[in-house]
């Protein structure tokens, strides 16, 4: 039995789940201006071009789709010493915080060279990190219920994060896409970043990798995709993914040309992310009565019934869109807890049918579409605003605005609704769930 698990339930401890979810809260720290604020900082304020822009973060984010699976192969067949995945956090680390420094605070004169350098040796580091952080959590317990718990701590460790990281900004009065907004979440990110991963390694014992052999890449593949409610999880992922890489991606624009120059973002997004986090534990007590899918699926629809109401807003209707940003946000919650959790219960299904742990694979896999979600996110609403005629500064023609608020808003909904379609009535629940976990028992000997 794994050290923070109690005896009398086989619950983890909340020594264990703190000390694992706490590095969640800077990763996400450094996150959220990787992904809501670069875009703007480059456009805006470093002066490249919007097609230039979104052109290099979508080759930069292809790029990091090659990393995945080779990533996921390793961290399934590496093992050391010292556990199998802590030695690659301790890795990723430093190459972390340099490629954080560099996109966060350049030094030199920037051109699409330079951003597409460092963001790829940026989205190295993270992928090995966030790869192998997700495949040590789904690995902490085999109960249905109890990965919910984990997944719901790390990613309320992670809403904490991206309040902090929004509200820094705020606090000494500086726009967050600003370059003084950006290097302040990275100092207190460098100091962050280290003392938690510490606290983790210290804190939270891996489970043993035992001895099983080595699976082609191809054979692996083809049972992956032969894994029929995977193939459904990772299809709703992509779709929800670009629902709200869409928002994420223009949410300063669309403050700033549709509510106002005097509105600030900052503020919002923090409602928008406080809502999420109080969200958290309702979202997990409705999973255990209707299921993680369902759960997520009515998190979704909810989502989609408050966005609606986006293109009716304009110039001065902060009031209104803090309403949304609140309601809207409390779906936040499901979407970072529940998906990932439904994910360690595929990997059991795999386990089932190869033999094999094969959970960094699984995460790769799973991750590969998050970033293609985010990559086409950016692929599509950079290019078809420039397109429209739209500009950061100055005036825009109203059917540029128009462009803004049909990608920011209504495009998302859809895709949103069409991930519900998939997972509605997956066939994952909680008894087959402990159906599949006793076979591996029975075929692991540890009954």
């Amino acid at each position: 039995m794994l050290a923070g698990v109690t005896a009398a339930d086989g619950s983890l401890s909340w020594r264990t789940l703190l000390g694992y979810g706490g590095l969640a809260l800077p990763l996400a720290a450094l996150n959220l201006p990787l992904y809501v604020y670069l875009p703007t900082f480059y456009s805006a304020e470093l002066g490249l071009d919007l097609t230039t822009v979104g052109g290099v973060l979508l080759l930069a984010r292809l790029f990091d789709t090659v990393i995945d699976p080779l990533m996921g192969e390793l961290g399934d067949r590496v093992t050391t010493p010292f556990g199998q995945r802590r030695p690659w956090l301790v890795l990723a680390t430093p190459l972390l915080l340099v490629a954080s420094w560099k996109l966060f605070v350049p030094q030199v004169e920037v051109d699409a060279l330079y951003l597409l350098t460092w963001s790829c040796l940026g989205y190295i580091a993270w992928t090995v990190m966030l790869l192998t952080y997700a495949a040590w959590g789904a690995e902490l317990s085999t109960r249905y219920d109890e990965r919910s718990r984990v997944t719901a701590v790390r990613e309320g460790c992670v809403i904490a994060g991206i309040l902090l990281a929004a509200s820094l900004p705020a606090a000494v009065g500086v726009k967050p896409e600003s370059r003084e907004a950006l290097a302040l979440v990275f100092r207190l990110m460098l100091v962050l970043v280290p003392t938690t991963l510490l606290i983790l390694l210290v804190t939270v014992r891996e489970r043993p990798a035992g001895q099983q052999a080595a699976l082609p890449f191809r054979q692996g593949l083809r049972l992956a995709l032969a894994n029929r409610p995977f193939r459904r999880l990772i299809a709703a992922f992509f779709l929800n993914g670009v629902a709200n890489g869409l928002p994420a991606t223009l949410f300063i624009l669309f403050v700033q040309h549709i509510l106002g120059p005097e509105v600030s973002a900052g503020p919002l997004l923090l409602l928008y992310f406080v809502s999420g986090m109080v969200a958290v534990p309702f979202w997990l007590w409705l999973s255990y009565r209707l299921g993680k899918h369902r759960t997520w699926s009515l998190s979704m629809l909810w989502a989609c019934a408050i966005f609606a109401w986006v293109p009716f807003l304009g110039q001065g209707d902060v009031v209104a869109f803090a309403v949304i940003c609140v309601l809207s946000g409390a779906s936040l919650g499901a979407d970072l807890a529940l998906p990932a959790s439904m994910q360690a219960d595929v990997i059991d299904l795999d386990r089932v049918h190869s033999g094999r742990r094969r959970t960094a694979f699984f995460f790769a896999l799973w991750s590969m579409a998050g970033k293609l979600a985010l990559a086409f996110a950016v692929g599509i609403a950079f290019p078809v605003l420039d397109a429209l005629g739209f500009a950061t500064a100055g005036t825009n023609p109203p059917g540029a605005l128009l462009g803004l608020v049909l990608l920011y808003a209504l495009l998302p909904v859809l895709f949103k609704l069409a991930a519900t379609a998939l997972v509605w009535r997956f066939e994952l629940d909680a008894a087959r769930q402990k159906t599949l976990q006793a076979q591996i028992e029975i075929a692991t000997g540890a009954v």
